[in-house]
Order: structure tokens, then sequence, then C-alpha cells
């Protein structure tokens, strides 16, 4: 696991070039901490609650039935070998609260709280399909998640799940690196010292290149401001819910409203995919604990055994066709 000590080691040498360097303007807030987005508001609005500001009638009623297994709802008709019953999954105290709000979901715009989907697209999409259905011809087909390379907390924008919520922001002089809980996705931000530097800047010129796509920020006031392009061509998953396109740009927004808390804005642009630009708000609060190392063996064990029996069945069926 990567140490915050590393990590501002291997910033500040970054930002220095190894050479001797003028003192940077101090920035107008530091961001570094380890944090949480553990909620049981998730990116969009279950089905359950009709608008983005809910009563505390409404949210009591939610939340109750979920607090038997820390927010989470048993489904035992599906889920018959009882995996989810089995995990303790972290899903925060409740409802998100943001600006005296109680909040359904993280999307603010639209204002049904759900993803704006063109018509077609989920269901031409590799990741919309049935676990029986996804295509196994070669390693590169399954999903990120599943090959332990990208999920919630990694690429922008930064989504909670039931087992993946805690982020270690370090902040360095013009730089700020956020590691994620899952798979140790570490993301780079070069911090310019304006917007007009950023959007001239190409973050591949100073070595830099993610799986994540690049990104680079500036300061607006108290609040950073991070633009984030270059997503690898094809589709990258974020979550079950949302994965982009290589064309995707997220412009996110970290304010720091106090000690305990960092308010997290961000917007969604993918033309090849949505019908609109998209907006969200969250709430990072401090996390109680450390980050500990979450060890992801699905690209150890499970993909290869799903290659395999993806070659025998062809193998198979090969085989009955022939005789």
């Amino acid at each position: 696991m990567v140490g915050r000590r590393e990590l501002l080691i291997g910033l500040a040498a970054a930002g220095c070039g190894g050479r001797a360097a003028a003192r940077p303007a101090r920035p107008p807030a530091d961001l570094t901490g380890t944090w949480t987005n553990a909620w049981y508001t998730k990116l969009q609005r279950p089905k359950a609650l009709k608008g983005l500001a809910v009563t505390p009638a409404e949210a009591a009623a939610f939340e109750q039935p979920r607090r038997a297994h820390a927010g989470e709802l048993l489904d035992p008709e599906h889920d018959v070998v009882g995996q989810a019953e089995s995990e303790f999954p972290d899903n925060g105290p409740g409802l998100a609260r943001i600006d005296g709000q109680i909040r359904s979901s993280w999307i603010v715009d639209p204002a049904n709280g759900r993803i704006p989907w063109k018509p077609g697209v989920k269901k031409r999409s590799r990741f919309s399909l049935g676990d029986d259905e996804r295509p196994v011809d070669n390693p590169e087909d399954r999903d990120e998640d599943e090959r332990c390379i990208s999920v919630e907390g990694g690429a922008a924008p930064l989504l909670n799940s039931h087992d993946a919520n805690v982020s270690v922001f370090v902040q360095a002089p013009g730089w700020l690196a956020i590691l994620g809980e899952k798979h140790h996705e570490t993301r780079i931000v070069r911090i310019a010292a304006s917007a007009a530097e950023a959007a001239a800047a190409d973050p591949r010129a100073a070595g830099i290149r993610e799986p994540v796509g690049e990104s680079v920020g500036w300061w607006d006031g108290a609040t950073l401001v991070v633009q984030n392009s270059g997503l690898p061509p094809g589709l990258s998953k974020l979550n079950d819910d949302l994965w982009l396109s290589g064309s995707a740009r997220v412009t996110e927004r970290f304010t720091r409203n106090g000690p305990g808390e960092i308010l997290y804005a961000f917007e969604v642009s993918d033309p090849e995919l949505f019908t609109q630009t998209w907006r969200g708000e969250m709430v990072f609060r401090r996390a109680e604990g450390r980050l500990f190392e979450y060890a992801c063996h699905e690209g150890n064990y499970g993909l290869p055994d799903i290659l395999t029996a993806a070659r025998r069945a062809e193998g198979a069926k090969t085989g009955a066709a022939g005789r």
C-alpha cells in the first residue's frame, strides 16, 4: 500500500524536477486527508424517492429497513448463495446531507436524478448484458473491475459503493494525488497557476499517462477545479450504472467547507453517450480510520477461470458439431 509519506515525497520531487525551486504561493485550501463518501445516497435516484431533497419522514422510511444490513436490502430470492449477507458493506450513516437538504441522489441535473443516456446506448453496451451474455473471447472484453483495473473512487467522477468509499487526498505544491481504496488507484492532478494555463496544458507532456485519463486543475478562489479527459478509446466502466467513452470530459470542483467536510461537485459531458451534460453534488467527510489494503484477486483467479471455462465450452460445442 502506498503511504502518505511516499506520495508526498514523490509529488514534491515531481514538482521540483530534482532542482531547487522558488517557494510557490500558498494554496487557498488544503485538501489533504483521509476522506469517505460512504452514504446510502448513490449516483442515481432510487424509485422509492421522488425528489432531489426528501423530508425527514421520507428519509426515515427509506433508511429504516436498510439499517439491518448497513444500508442495503438483502435479496435472498436472487442471491441464492447468500453472498450479500456474508459481506460487510460500508454505506455510511444514512442518506447524505448537503446544504441542509437530505439528498436522494448525487445527480442534481437532470431533475429526475437519472443518467440521460441516448436511446439504445445501454442496450448496445457489453456492460448492460447479463453475466452469461458478456463476451469471453479476450480479457479486454471483461469489465475493468473484474480485471482489478478501475472501479468506484478511481476515475472522475468519484463515486461511492458498498465496498470502496475511502480516498486519501495528498496535496503538495502544484500537485494533488487522489488514492482510491479499491485496487489502490492513484490519480495525479497537476495544478496549474490559472484556468488559462490549465486549458493550454497537455498533462501527457509531463510524462503522465493514466488508465483513468489525464487531470489538470486550477484554483478558483477557495475551490480546486479539475478538468479530466483522455480516457482510453472505447468504454471505461466506472460502476455498474456508469461508463464513459474516450470522448468524455469531467469537470470536478473540490471546496473545503470546514475541518471535516469537502463539497464535491462534478459535471459530465460525453456526446457519444448522453443527450445532455449532467451534473452532480456529493459530500466527503473525514474517515474515522486509516486506508487499509484492498486485495483484489478477481484478476488473479476469477478471470483465468472465466476464460478457461469459455474455451472448454467452445471446445465441447465444436466437438458436438463435428459428430
